[in-house]
């Protein structure tokens, strides 16, 4: 068998981590060999094993990313802390000479030219992946598709209340998949009038409007709905656990190491693994 690349957690402590922890650890081809979170955190020391329900793996939390041990030399960063912090984690994985696959959300448009800037420099692949689930990649296309023949339509995205972002990462890359069709969204047919501030939502610079729940209950949930006269098209998805981004976490895993430059979005690898499977190369 190759060699198994090698990966190192930031953000491990939360959902995504943990259970991208228990992934990597069940998977052959992938080695967990470091984790790191804030520095001081009450969980920096401990074993992994003891924050993913496992039995003891001897691969202890780091306090930094600095502070990994050199001899671990990762080829991988799943990065799952919050968006300022995962950059400056990921300049340092590509000065460093190890790929950064990026989950945390609400990084913005300067930020990703920066990265892409340093992985063309680096000759590094590097992934910013708003979405991990491949049904809510499906549903982003399809709604890209349908913004070719609607004029009208808003996104409606539903989170747990301990997101910090809004709106979520999902719905700006929603967004931008709509903005690629060339429409113009949501033409004025009345000088609205908001009793209370923000009441219609955000609206980007192609029309589209975005509305953010926030409610107990909730975990990922996002609709796109579409009008027009005489009809309505909802495209929605809905994640009930964290089992649905495993498959999206182990294929950017794996695709990264193939890049040379930043790619956004799970969509953008699809065809990548499609072709693995095809020709019996590392498959999901």
């Amino acid at each position: 068998m190759a060699d198994r690349i090698k990966v190192v957690i930031a953000g491990i402590n939360g959902r995504m981590g943990k259970a991208s922890a228990s992934l990597i650890l069940a998977d052959p081809e992938l080695e967990l060999v470091g984790a790191f979170g804030p520095a001081g955190a009450s969980y920096v020391g401990a074993d992994i094993g003891s924050l993913t329900h496992k039995s003891s793996t001897g691969i202890l939390v780091s306090n930094r990313i600095e502070e990994l041990p050199a001899k671990v030399q990762p080829d991988v960063l799943l990065d799952f802390s919050l968006a300022d912090a995962a950059v400056e984690h990921a300049k340092f994985a590509l000065q460093h000479g190890f790929r950064p696959v990026i989950g945390a959300s609400g990084l913005k448009d300067d930020k990703i030219k920066t990265l892409a800037e340093l992985t063309a420099k680096q000759h590094l692949g590097a992934m910013v992946v708003p979405n991990f689930s491949v049904g809510a990649v499906l549903m982003m296309e399809f709604a890209k598709q349908a913004g070719a023949f609607f004029e009208n339509v808003e996104i409606v995205e539903m989170h747990h209340t301990k997101k910090l972002d809004a709106p979520s990462g999902t719905a700006m890359f929603t967004a931008g998949k709509l903005k690629q069709s060339g429409n113009r969204f949501n033409a004025k047919e009345v000088e609205e009038h908001e009793l209370l501030p923000h009441s219609r939502g955000g609206q980007t610079d192609s029309g589209v409007r975005i509305h953010s729940l926030r409610l107990p209950g909730l975990i990922s949930h996002q609709e796109v709905i579409f009008g027009a006269q005489g009809e309505l098209l909802t495209i929605r998805h809905d994640s009930f656990n964290t089992d649905c981004f495993l498959k999206g976490i182990k294929m950017a895993i794996k695709a990264v190491i193939d890049l040379d430059e930043l790619v956004v979005g799970l969509d953008q690898i699809l065809n990548i693994e499609d072709k693995r499977q095809k020709i019996g190369g590392r498959a999901s």
